[in-house]
Formats: C-alpha cells, sequence, structure tokens
C-alpha cells in the first residue's frame, strides 16, 4: 500500500523571482551573443580588400580628400576598385565592368548623418541627379544616379559607405551586402523626406585646430572598433 505524501511548495519572494527571471534573461542574451558574434568589425584598412562572388579585388588606395565634411570631425577616406571576372577574362574591361568603393571613417559619428542627408538633398536640387532610398537585403541606403553614374551611400556609425560605377543604371548587389555585413546601415526608412538629422554644420574656419603639444590629435586611421577605439568615439558609438 503507498501513502501519498504531499509537499507543501515552496513560496518564492517576488523580488528574488523578478531577479531570477532577469538573470536568466541575460544569461540567454549573453549566449545567443556569443554564438553569433555579432557583426563583423570593419577592416582596419576601410575597404574589403578581397574578392566577392563575380568582383575581383585589384586596387586598394587611401584619400585625404573626404567627400563628405563634419564640422569638427576629423575624417580619413579609403577606396577600392573591383573588376568583373567575366571582363577580365575576356580581355575587354570597360567602365561598366569595374565598380568603386569608398569608405569614410570619422573621428566619431556625431554630425555624420546629417552630413550626409545633406549632401544627397544637395544632389537631389542638381537637376541631372536623381536621389532616391533604396535596399538590399538588409542595407537600406540612398540611391544617387546621374550623368551615367549610379551610386549607393549609407551611414554605419562613423563612417559613410558609398559604392558605384560610373556606366551603369544599378550597383552590384553582392558588393553592397559585403559591405553592408561589415557596415550595418543605420538609415530609416524616410531620411531624406524627414527633419534634418541633429548635429553641426560644417565651418572651414572653424574645422582648423591649432596644435596643442600637450594634447596632440591623434592619428584617427590608426583607431578601430573594440578596444583599439578613440576616447570620444567610445561616448557617442
Amino acid at each position: 500500500m503507498y501513502r501519498t505524501q504531499w509537499c507543501r511548495p515552496k513560496v518564492v519572494p517576488t523580488r528574488a523571482r523578478a531577479a531570477h527571471s532577469a538573470f536568466a534573461a541575460l544569461s540567454a542574451l549573453l549566449v545567443f551573443l556569443a554564438a553569433c558574434g555579432g557583426p563583423p568589425a570593419p577592416p582596419r584598412r576601410g575597404v574589403l580588400e578581397q574578392d566577392v562572388s563575380a568582383w575581383n579585388y585589384r586596387r586598394y588606395q587611401k584619400l585625404l580628400d573626404v567627400e563628405v565634411w563634419v564640422a569638427k570631425n576629423r575624417a580619413v577616406a579609403f577606396a577600392a576598385s573591383y573588376v568583373r571576372e567575366q571582363a577580365e577574362k575576356r580581355g575587354i574591361i570597360e567602365d561598366r565592368d569595374i565598380v568603386t568603393a569608398l569608405v569614410t571613417r570619422y573621428q566619431h559619428n556625431r554630425g555624420v548623418l546629417r552630413a550626409l542627408v545633406k549632401f544627397a538633398r544637395r544632389l537631389a536640387q542638381d537637376s541631372g541627379y536623381v536621389v532616391d532610398e533604396d535596399s538590399r537585403g538588409q542595407v537600406r541606403f540612398i540611391s544617387v544616379k546621374g550623368h551615367g553614374e549610379t551610386w549607393a551611400l549609407w551611414m554605419s556609425n562613423r563612417h559613410i559607405v558609398k559604392i558605384g560605377r560610373r556606366s551603369g543604371d544599378s550597383v552590384p548587389g553582392d558588393l553592397i551586402q559585403a559591405y553592408g555585413q561589415r557596415y550595418p546601415s543605420r538609415l530609416k526608412e524616410g531620411i531624406l523626406d524627414g527633419p534634418l538629422p541633429q548635429g553641426p554644420d560644417f565651418d572651414q574656419s572653424q574645422d582648423d585646430e591649432t596644435y596643442d603639444p600637450d594634447n596632440p590629435t591623434p592619428d584617427w586611421e590608426e583607431y578601430e572598433t573594440g578596444d583599439n577605439i578613440a576616447p570620444d568615439s567610445r561616448k557617442s558609438n
């Protein structure tokens, strides 16, 4: 004969249950992040120095001439050229067979989005360009077409990415998505028609800085995401 033994349930205080739930949620999040690893860090030299699908990497260049200026936010640009594999095989390379990727790396992210939107709106006012919003996969970008050129631009933290070519009606989606993995787009739908994002406006006279030997300006191109990042950018990102 078996006797059933009833046990009085243990009552857990509300605060203890809440703390346990929060700990469980945090543990699940940490496990998820560890498994996924998050997006890969941006390349040290800015651009992807590798073949991407049917596009062969051919040239790297560092540029001191920055296309989109941001007030009191120094920057350096990096460029890479890619050639269509089939064009190289046939020995005839035309303008439409060459794609350029340009990545501008800023000191920090303050004012970068505002500057990009103002730059795109200025192009839209030019009768020779058609400016619109578009996306490829998870990458949302500003599409610029005109004068035989076509470009895709987007902002990612303290970077502006620009990919395109001098001849053709589209930007290769494989290159957009490859760069989007390293530079996730921070553009939101309606960015061109909405209010201008907050941030300073560029003034060349105010941007010039005098050298202070006790507080020298770092070489920003040497800084990268992760542990090797500029002090100001830790606060803004």
